[in-house]
């Protein structure tokens, strides 16, 4: 799975990181699902995870972002300059067993790709979008 933030604005430091790595973690042990890996850049989260098929995918991932940005916005000290968001798109992706070592790689070593450019197109969240009026 990959999604990014809002606006896809550079809000994930390794505080953030931190935090929406336990909430992820957490909820995902609370419905018996395995993380195998996550990954952050400053404007999206990888999760390499086996989702048991009992799940709706698209409510898993309301799940997954909504805990996280709850637990951001209702910590102790957050002000509204601190308010978090994510987009509303993500992206899934399914490969087999076999593949599960290269995948857990990727998602694991976000930033050295990134620095590089060694990106799998189909593993990132590429369009950016401008930002809309409201």
């Amino acid at each position: 799975m990959v999604w990014g933030t809002k606006r896809r604005e550079a809000l994930i430091d390794s505080a953030r990181a931190d935090a929406i790595e336990r909430s992820i973690r957490a909820t995902c042990h609370d419905l018996d699902i395995v993380v195998h890996a996550i990954g952050f850049m400053p404007d999206h989260v990888h999760c390499v995870i086996s989702v048991p098929p009992q799940f709706a995918i698209s409510t898993l991932v309301q799940k997954l972002k909504g805990e996280s940005t709850h637990l951001l916005n209702h910590s102790a000290g957050r002000n509204d300059v601190d308010w978090f968001a994510w987009q509303p798109e993500y992206g899934i992706m399914t490969f087999s067993e076999s593949s599960l070592s290269d995948v857990v790689a990727y998602a694991q070593n976000q930033r050295q790709r990134h620095a590089v450019d060694d990106l799998w197109a189909s593993y990132e969240i590429l369009e950016r979008r401008p930002a809309h009026a409201c």
